[in-house]
This record gives structure tokens, C-alpha cells and sequence, in this order.
């Protein structure tokens, strides 16, 4: 009697079968890099940018040239994003910044200090339906390899919100809540702003108010395997609220109640992920020295800059 042949993703809940086939393969698009991170799409180009922190550079790819260089120097990008105009937003770890970059290419700082204090290094963002720019804080941008090693001017690692328009940016959570602040996404009403903490290894999850953040719950703790590479870092939320994040193995998949409902592997340690394509059904993946995709059943909680051209 032979044996069926082991799922490549593994299904803890039922649900989990209609975001994406169990055997779906990721496929390589590119490797022998450095350390990938921060993949975001072109909606109408239909291309992907992704970082390269190490390596100082911001990659292209897309079907056609397949990878090359965007920018190099990229002052170590991380996290990035586009706002409702399709201008590029970059979290710089060099340089502790949130900036722009518009149609000609010009560099314009959105955030670079909080009180007077340089900020540690901002890590990934997301941007709201009213222009809102929501970022992390924490200090690997000031550790070798990863950024330009230097001492912190703040102390603590913080959680942040640039007002639409622009100013200075508001700390959004306590001072001492967070170790590493890392990923965060809206969910589909942005009604909820979801934060984890790499070194937590957890998410917490918070009702977003006029005021500022109203903090709800630990959202899913305990995303640490120690036999398997992967860490809270990259995460979105998927059109039906469901909070994809990474994991060890790849990417861990919880609904919007907390369960943990699936995980999806990936050939190396995924540090971030993106959805693109055409239709929203491929899922880009920023694994240590490579860049994968693979198909998937569901799309993304549909940001401002992910409705141009639609």
C-alpha cells in the first residue's frame, strides 16, 4: 500500500482550502542576493520592486527582463509601498526615513524624526484610504549588514501614523509595548490596525480611533518554531480579512477570529510577500537570497494604490 504524497502547504482548517491549493508550487524567479525584502506591485506597469538591503539596491522584475537593478545606491530600503497616485513610498534604513518618490524620480522625506530625535529605522508601512502613512520603528536599520550601525537617539521602538497631507509623525502606542515592531496591515474596513513584534514573536491587534489606537488583544502569539528558519516580519491582510504573516517555513495564515487556519511553505526563509499579477492571484515572495511567486485563490485587502487602473 503506497503512501499519498504529503501537501506542499499544510491545512489546519478547512478554510484554508479556498485561499490556495495545498500542492500550489513556488516557483524561483531570481536568487543570489543578499537579503530580499519589502516586494511591492505595479498595478498598471505589472511590475514588482523589491529591496535588497544588504546589497544597497532595489531590484526590478517583471515577466519580460525578468530581474535587474532599480537603484543602486537605495540608502538600504526595507518596507515599501505606494500611495493613491502610484508614487513610490520607501522606508530607508540608512537614513531613518519615510520618503516619496514621485513621478520624476524626485526624493521627498515624509518622516525622519519624532521630537526632535532621529527615528531608529523605519521598516515596512501601509498607507489608508485617506492618505494616512502607518509605520514600524524598530532598530535594525542600526545593526550591521542590515543598515549603518550607530547608537539610538530614541530609546524605544515605536509604532507610527504620518496625517494625510503630511506633518510631523504621532506615536501611536506606548513607548515600552513593543521590543521590534515589524509588520503591520489594515484589515478590510480598516476599522483595525494589526502590529507584530519579531522578537514577541506574536500580533496584536488594535481598533484604529479619531483619536489615536485603542489596543484590543494579542491577536496570535507563540509564531516560533526553533526547528524551521522564520520570523514574525512581512504581513497583509487578505480580501476576507484573514492576516497572513511570516513564519518559520514560510508564511502562517490566521482568520480574522485569531485561528490559526494554515501555512504556506517556501523554500527559504521568508522575510515579506506581496500580492501582484494581473488579477491580484499571484503572491510574490522575499526569501533570504531569492525571490519566489506561486498562485494563490484569494487577493489583497485592496489598498488606495491597488485600485488605479481598475
Amino acid at each position: 500500500m503506497t503512501s499519498a504524497h504529503p501537501k506542499i502547504h499544510q491545512l489546519l482548517d478547512a478554510s484554508f482550502g479556498s485561499l490556495i491549493d495545498e500542492n500550489a508550487p513556488a516557483r524561483a524567479l531570481g536568487s543570489g542576493f543578499l537579503f530580499t525584502e519589502g516586494p511591492i506591485w505595479h498595478p498598471i506597469e505589472h511590475y514588482l520592486l523589491f529591496s535588497d538591503m544588504p546589497g544597497d539596491t532595489r531590484r526590478r522584475w517583471d515577466e519580460a527582463g525578468g530581474v535587474r537593478i532599480q537603484a543602486k545606491p537605495s540608502n538600504k530600503s526595507n518596507g515599501m509601498t505606494r500611495d493613491r497616485d502610484l508614487n513610490l513610498v520607501v522606508c530607508e534604513h540608512a537614513t531613518s526615513s519615510v520618503v516619496r518618490f514621485g513621478k520624476g524620480g524626485a526624493r521627498e522625506v515624509l518622516a525622519s524624526h519624532f521630537k526632535g530625535k532621529e527615528l531608529n529605522s523605519p521598516n515596512d508601512l501601509i498607507v489608508a484610504n485617506d492618505g494616512a502613512v502607518f509605520f514600524t520603528d524598530p532598530t535594525y536599520g542600526r545593526m550591521p549588514v542590515f543598515g549603518v550601525e550607530r547608537p539610538s537617539e530614541l530609546g524605544f521602538q515605536g509604532v507610527y501614523r504620518i496625517p494625510p497631507g503630511g506633518g510631523d509623525p504621532q506615536l501611536l502606542v506606548e513607548r515600552g509595548m513593543f521590543t521590534q515592531p515589524n509588520g503591520l496591515c489594515l484589515s478590510p474596513d480598516e476599522s483595525l490596525l494589526y502590529v507584530n513584534d519579531t522578537v514577541q514573536t506574536n500580533i496584536r491587534v488594535f481598533e484604529i480611533q479619531k483619536s489615536g489606537l485603542k489596543f484590543l488583544n494579542v491577536f496570535a502569539s507563540g509564531i516560533s518554531d526553533p526547528q524551521k528558519p522564520g520570523v514574525p516580519d512581512g504581513m497583509k491582510c487578505d480580501a476576507r480579512g484573514n492576516v497572513w504573516v511570516t513564519a518559520p517555513g514560510g508564511l502562517w495564515v490566521y482568520a480574522p477570529d485569531g485561528r490559526h487556519i494554515g501555512k504556506v511553505a517556501i523554500p527559504e526563509k521568508c522575510a515579506n510577500f506581496h500580492w501582484g499579477g494581473r488579477n491580484w492571484r499571484t503572491l510574490f515572495a522575499t526569501a533570504s537570497t531569492s525571490l519566489y511567486d506561486l498562485e494563490v485563490k484569494v487577493g489583497p485587502h485592496l489598498e488606495p494604490f491597488m485600485r488605479a487602473g481598475t
